[in-house]
């Protein structure tokens, strides 16, 4: 019996794609590897850092001609998000769609995410 295919932990627009690429140039190189953290007043944070090489459990991500790295321990809290680029007159930022939250604080900086469901 064929496996079904994997799904995507995370998507990326074309903004996000595109700033990943432009800043991933201007550093020289490199991978951007995103996660989440125990932080902030609804329990966890979204992170991104740059990172020179994967750690051997990183969930590597192929999207939109970028490649991205996922720390393992953040896989199923980000199962089928999608990663943007925003700019507005405020600020410039990127965000996430993650259907896995299900609450933010006021100030936007911390989440409450649930891991998700295996697929039935």
């Amino acid at each position: 019996m064929a496996r079904r295919p994997r799904p995507k932990v995370v998507t990326l627009t074309d903004a996000a794609a595109t700033q990943v690429r432009d800043l991933l140039a201007d550093r020289g190189g490199g991978l951007l590897r995103v996660g989440v953290k125990n932080a902030g007043c609804a329990g966890m944070e979204y992170t991104m850092a740059y990172v020179d090489d994967a750690n051997p459990a990183d969930e590597r991500v192929e999207d939109n001609g970028v490649s991205i790295v996922i720390d393992a321990k953040a896989v199923l809290f980000l199962l089928g998000s999608v990663i943007d680029y925003e700019i507005t007159p405020m600020h410039s930022r990127f965000t996430f769609g993650n259907p896995n939250q299900t609450d933010a604080c006021g100030c936007g900086e911390s989440v409450t995410i649930v891991p998700a469901q295996a697929a039935e």
